[in-house]
């Protein structure tokens, strides 16, 4: 088997810029904890939320979990300073099978920046717990370069687990929110989000492809403690019969209805 300069280069650069990825996350994850500990002395309290949700579809970086179906979905938060955690569920499919994650990290903020250091344990559960549980990192920020506008870059890691049933995965995510003047009793906001995402190998992702792009734009219209989401969904994927997706990556609009309390 013969390999091009330019193929071996174009793998050499692409370890590189993982390597890379991975140093700068770790470097800004240290600085990040000692912002914690010197945020110590801010004011401290306690705060809790639960939030129902019903959508239209689940969509996960652009691709569908419940084969286009509706379902429920509910989570419980809670912070105390700059630390936060919280528990969030959802209906998979009409078979019983079911998602929750478990969620914790620190939230500092830096002048105009809020730094988000977290990490999400996702679990399945059918008749009994699943053997395919994962564990992922995140490293992201939230600003506002200008009035009512929200800016949030996040960076996503999940390392190799369950002895190679989950490839290394980088994901890269840009949200941009601007909030509109009131309508009546209604406060809208217009969104986008573009992704990345970059698997070690071609079945990371269960299309033949180990990487892809997916996006979203939308407006949510909040009142008291409803929010409704109408939704725009694609992703660049092209899976073909017989994929794990196939039909369940391409285009579509999501709607969605969630109550938060207290």
């Amino acid at each position: 088997m013969e390999f091009s300069s330019v193929g071996l280069l174009g793998v050499e650069a692409t370890m590189s810029m993982k390597a890379s990825l991975t140093k700068t996350a770790g470097a800004a994850s240290i600085a990040l904890l000692t912002l914690a500990g010197a945020a110590s002395a801010e004011e401290r309290q306690f705060e809790w939320s639960v939030t129902g949700t019903g959508t239209s579809d689940y969509i996960f970086r652009g691709l569908s979990l419940t084969n286009e179906d509706p379902v429920f979905q509910a989570s419980v938060d809670g912070s105390y300073g700059i630390w936060y955690f919280g528990a969030w569920g959802s209906d998979l499919s009409d078979n019983g099978q079911v998602e929750i994650d478990f969620y914790t990290g620190i939230k500092p903020v830096l002048g105009p920046v809020t730094f988000d250091l977290g990490v999400v344990y996702y679990t399945y559960f059918w008749d009994e717990p699943s053997d395919t549980n994962y564990v992922e990192f995140k490293l992201g920020a939230e600003f506002s370069p200008v009035k009512n506008l929200t800016l949030k870059p996040v960076f996503w890691y999940q390392p190799e687990q369950q002895d190679g049933l989950y490839a290394e995965v980088y994901t890269i995510e840009g949200t941009a929110a601007y909030e509109l003047p009131t309508i009546g009793i209604f406060s809208p906001t217009i969104s986008g989000l573009v992704g990345y995402t970059d698997g070690d190998n071609a079945d990371t992702f269960a299309t033949g492809q180990d990487s892809y792009t997916y996006w979203n734009v939308g407006l949510a219209l909040a009142v008291e403690k409803f929010t409704f989401d109408f939704r725009y969904w694609d992703t660049n994927l092209d899976s073909v019969a017989g994929d794990t997706y196939f039909g369940l990556d391409d285009e579509r609009f999501v709607f969605t209805a969630s109550v938060t309390l207290p």
